[in-house]
């Protein structure tokens, strides 16, 4: 069994998915960790890939900030009644603009073709979502790697994973210069590599202590796949 990793896949078609997958020999003997923010910014807005995800055992989503302003915003789907208008307060509706405000339009247009065609379909998305963990730690190749959607904000070498809050964990971001465990690798995406370096755009980034799988996928660069048994790389 091998482990890979992804992330930030932003609206990525599903059949591009699969095409990466196939690329690096992926098999239901292996693993696949997304590490948040499938949705949002391009295409259908990640609804593909996320009624895709309702079905696979070996594929595991973290949150990502993304998916929580989508889970913030889920009362767009609630049934509209006289009384359900006149609760929404201000504040749901500063969600809702800050949500479509960062790509999320394409997939709440998405989610609301899908709750007229197929509801159950949406609340097994939203479930799901809600259920999907912060972070995890895996082992591969006699390495321990921590995984998570935006790095450790406020790292401490001795503060528990279960310790961090979740904007902690879905809204870091990292600079070039931070470390964090030095027997431990962590990997992370929500921060484009090319923000770190121009050179880095569309590549995964690696530093002594962490390691950093948003390539840029809505700035057109083709997605990455990260195998943890060997550090190899895979693109599309």
């Amino acid at each position: 069994m091998s482990i890979y990793v992804t992330s930030d896949l932003h609206g990525l078609p599903l059949a591009d998915l699969r095409k990466l997958l196939q690329k690096a020999g992926f098999s239901d003997s292996d693993w696949l960790f997304i590490l948040g923010d499938v949705i949002d910014r391009e295409g259908d807005g990640g609804v593909e890939i996320l009624k895709w995800l309702l079905f696979q055992p070996n594929v595991q989503l973290l949150l990502g900030n993304h998916e929580a302003m989508l889970l913030s915003c889920s009362f767009v789907f609630d049934e509209v009644t006289e009384k359900s208008v006149d609760a929404l307060s201000s504040e749901n509706m500063e969600l809702l603009k800050n949500y479509m405000s960062n790509g999320g339009d394409v997939t709440l247009a998405s989610l609301h073709k899908l709750n007229k065609e197929d509801r159950d379909t949406l609340l097994d998305i939203l479930d799901y979502l809600r259920e999907a963990p912060l972070y995890d730690t895996v082992t591969a190749g006699g390495r321990d790697f921590v995984l998570v959607h935006g790095g450790l904000e406020n790292f401490s070498p001795t503060k528990k994973l279960s310790d961090y809050t979740a904007d902690e964990l879905i809204w870091c971001w990292p600079e070039i210069t931070d470390e964090y465990y030095d027997d431990v690798i962590t990997v992370f995406g929500h921060t484009p590599t090319m923000s770190y370096r121009e050179d880095a755009s569309g590549k995964i980034l690696r530093t002594r202590t962490w390691i950093d799988v948003d390539v840029g996928i809505p700035y057109g660069n083709p997605p990455a796949l990260l195998r943890l048994d060997d550090l190899q790389e895979f693109y599309l």
